[in-house]
């Protein structure tokens, strides 16, 4: 993840990697970003002073969910994104499964298996991001009760499993889990974040 100096020399969050400035870049985890913070390795990097706020793993955090949030409401719009169980598990048992599947935090382990035998019955395994709550996706959807959904395969999939693969770092994806299923290997999720995706 990459952070730049503001001009009064204060670290700030560069989730895009667009800002202007000699970017300072640390593994998208919150441990490391608070050893970075504690021990003033910014400054140290940098060779110049710089101020960085205690939360800024926080801070961090919270843009790359919004940037996520951001990408699966761009998602429905455009038509790529599929809400609801119903639809979310007729799309697993079709010809063109879904790349991503989304599902709320607090979703009922009986809807979690019963995607997860659909998926394994087709023999897909779709990368799985369960670390927003049904509040968090409702808003960032404008509808309510928003439990389960699937993002067909694409740029917009793409760039939300890359992002899924940093803030991994500061919550847990609950990626799904079975018998001679391995979730990182499918997921693509090393030290070093997201494989390369097909």
């Amino acid at each position: 993840m990459r952070f730049v100096a503001d001009p009064s020399s204060r670290i700030v969050v560069d989730v895009e990697a667009k800002l202007p400035g000699r970017g300072l870049w640390i593994r998208a985890e919150k441990d490391y970003v608070l050893r970075a913070v504690q021990k003033r390795l910014f400054s140290r990097a940098a060779k110049a002073a710089l101020e960085a706020d205690e939360n800024l793993a926080v801070m961090a955090e919270t843009q790359l969910a919004a940037r996520m949030l951001g990408r699966l409401g761009l998602a429905l719009r455009a038509g790529e994104l599929l809400l609801g169980f119903d639809t979310v598990e007729k799309a697993l048992r079709s010809g063109k499964p879904p790349a991503v599947i989304v599902e709320a935090a607090e979703a009922a382990p009986d809807g979690r298996r019963k995607l997860q035998g659909a998926a394994l019955a087709n023999g897909v395994a779709p990368f799985v991001v369960g670390c927003f709550s049904g509040a968090d996706l409702g808003l960032a959807l404008g509808r309510a009760n928003v439990v389960h959904a699937a993002l067909r395969p694409g740029r917009i999939a793409e760039r939300l499993i890359f992002d899924a693969g940093r803030i991994a770092g500061f919550r847990p994806l609950r990626p799904w889990i079975w018998a001679g299923f391995s979730s990182e290997a499918a997921h693509g999720i090393s030290a070093r974040g997201p494989s390369a995706l097909e």
